[in-house]
């Protein structure tokens, strides 16, 4: 039963019950004593956003969207911050004052954050693995820690709104495929994965490999996947010597950000962090 002065919150996408966002927005709300909180997780396609937008009422705080409706989310948003259009992905919605959503990007913050409590406070060159609404995100970071050129590796072609991104902030961009990056990663010291965990085939993953010991532990892979940490990938570049940071971090700090938002409070970090580490330890 729902009290007069609740909140509501969600995340939408689908598929939808594996997402952590209920454990990290739960833990927060626990954590900044809002009792009146609620934060659920709702399965929505593509098709339908616009429609179960438009149903929500005023005890609505907020929604987290995941895939696909990171770029759908642009047909529902009334206004959008410069980063996401930019970006051309939302991945958060909050309600304007004077109604109607406001849509928001927290992907990028979340990567920066990985990235600077990994070590990477700058990072002169990068390769990121994949090209996708992901990938943008993590572009518009790189950006912020004062990249100056981007390594796409990909299977065929760089997506052209990728590829636009990257040339307008003034990156210098260079492309490989995939099987190429063992042996082109040279000088470059931050690798990133946007490629989803079930993506890479055996052959794949073995094009990708570095030699054993061959990179020094001033390098670093970031990889956007959290589940079944640590990933093939990540395995693989810590046999080389690389550092590696999982995506779990990527998602804590985004999830931060969005509570940010939607509440106005700081997030408790810590908190949400071992929340989530809890609910994974525990599937």
């Amino acid at each position: 039963m729902l009290i007069a002065d609740t909140r509501r919150a969600a995340v939408l996408g689908s598929p939808i019950t594996h997402s952590l966002s209920p454990t990290l927005h739960e833990a927060a709300y626990r954590a900044l004593g809002l009792s009146s909180w609620i934060y659920g997780a709702h399965e929505v396609r593509e098709p339908d956003l616009p429609g179960f937008v438009a149903r929500l009422g005023p005890e609505w705080a907020g929604l987290s969207l995941t895939m696909p409706l990171k770029e759908a989310a642009f047909e529902v948003a009334d206004e959008v911050s410069d980063l996401a259009r930019e970006v051309g992905v939302i991945n958060t919605l909050v309600p304007r004052p004077d109604g109607g959503w406001r849509g928001d990007n927290t992907d990028v913050y979340g990567v920066s954050k990985a990235l600077r409590d990994a070590g990477c406070t700058h990072v002169a060159s990068s390769m990121v693995l994949g090209s996708g609404a992901t990938a943008r995100s993590v572009v518009a970071a790189l950006v912020m820690l004062g990249c100056a050129k981007v390594t796409f590796a990909v299977r065929s072609e760089v997506r052209p709104q990728t590829l636009a991104q990257a040339r307008r902030a003034g990156l210098e961009v260079e492309v490989v495929q995939l099987g190429q990056v063992a042996g082109s990663l040279g000088d470059i010291p931050l690798v990133i994965s946007t490629l989803p965990a079930n993506s890479l085939t055996a052959g794949a993953l073995a094009d990708l490999m570095p030699p054993a010991g061959s990179l020094p532990p001033d390098h670093t892979l970031l990889d956007v996947v959290y589940t079944g940490w640590p990933s093939p990938l990540a395995r693989t570049f810590e046999q080389a010597g690389a550092s590696v940071v999982s995506g779990f971090e990527i998602l804590v700090n985004q999830a931060a950000e969005q509570v940010h938002l939607m509440t106005g409070l700081l997030a408790p970090v810590e908190q949400m962090r071992a929340a989530g580490l809890a609910e994974m330890a525990s599937q």
